[in-house]
């Protein structure tokens, strides 16, 4: 196997795994009695980051990387952890991360990964009209 499809193999098996946290967080959205919806109606709320682009490049990329991963999610569930936070504020801060992590496991599963510098060099691979397939690998 050569290494262009080695990391195309990689590149399958993360979407796959993105695409099987993105159902399992709307099944506990939805087993918990919370408003699913949320992962919807907030979902492009997180694209704002890729504004940094009208910039340049390099600050284009350093803001879609930071709200593309799930630091940010899994910071707001320690942080509601940890503090104990009273009902209202820990209710919201759950509801934000699993919006954030949801986006991003979609967002992955589709194959927008993490910029490595232009918006179509992703680390899973070129997306769009650049790749070979049309789709990004």
């Amino acid at each position: 196997m050569t290494e262009a499809q080695e990391h195309t193999q990689a590149s399958r098996w993360q979407r796959a795994e993105n695409l099987l946290i993105a159902i399992g967080t709307l099944i506990v959205m939805i087993t918990l009695g919370q408003p699913w919806w949320l992962l919807f109606a907030a979902f492009l709320v997180f694209d704002l980051s890729a504004l940094g682009y009208l910039i340049n490049q390099r600050v284009g990329a350093l803001c879609y990387n930071f709200v593309h991963n799930y630091a940010g999610p899994a910071f707001l569930v320690v942080a509601w952890s940890v503090l104990r936070l009273n009902a209202v504020a820990g209710e919201w801060s759950l509801l934000v991360a699993a919006c954030w992590g949801f986006h991003v496991a979609v967002d992955r599963a589709l194959g927008y990964g993490l910029k490595l510098a232009s918006f179509n060099h992703t680390h899973l691979g070129l997306i769009g009209k650049t790749s070979r397939n049309g789709i990004g690998e």
